[in-house]
């Protein structure tokens, strides 16, 4: 009996902390072709972002890809977050560089659409996710 009411609990604290978590949709726009894959990292915080260690990293297929535009849902507990987005077109796992030092590939950060040469600091780029759904937009760039 005593087995049954730990797996009970167990089983009630699993649901009672998904049910916390909320669904994020990101809308990833102006993404220039259907070569390669989408890698999505979500960061919760500066340090781990300067550290390149992401919370969440994926890859996604460009198959759904209509008009330049995709939409991918995560699901996350309420906190403070940031997105990064490459559009890693030769399937690598990494951004390419030119011989001056800039992105071969195209790039985005979450609610993010300053044109600037450096990586934005993750306050630039965070958002929060309280008790409700929500939606964070990143528009590619290319150069």
């Amino acid at each position: 009996m005593r087995k049954k009411s730990k797996l009970t609990i167990i089983f009630a604290l699993l649901f009672t902390c998904s049910l916390n978590a909320q669904i994020l949709t990101v809308e990833i726009t102006n993404i220039k072709s259907k070569k390669g894959k989408i890698a999505l990292a979500v960061f919760t915080n500066n340090d781990d972002f300067k550290k390149e260690k992401p919370f969440l990293d994926e890859t996604y297929s460009k198959a759904d890809l209509k008009c330049g535009t995709m939409t991918i849902k995560l699901k996350l507990k309420p906190g403070v977050y940031g997105i990064t987005v490459l559009d890693d077109k030769n399937n690598d796992g990494k951004m390419e560089y030119n011989f001056i030092g800039m992105p071969k590939e195209g790039y985005g950060f979450s609610n993010f659409t300053d044109r600037i040469l450096s990586r934005p600091e993750f306050k630039k780029f965070d958002f929060v996710i309280g008790e409700n759904d929500k939606t964070v937009y990143v528009k590619m760039k290319y150069f």
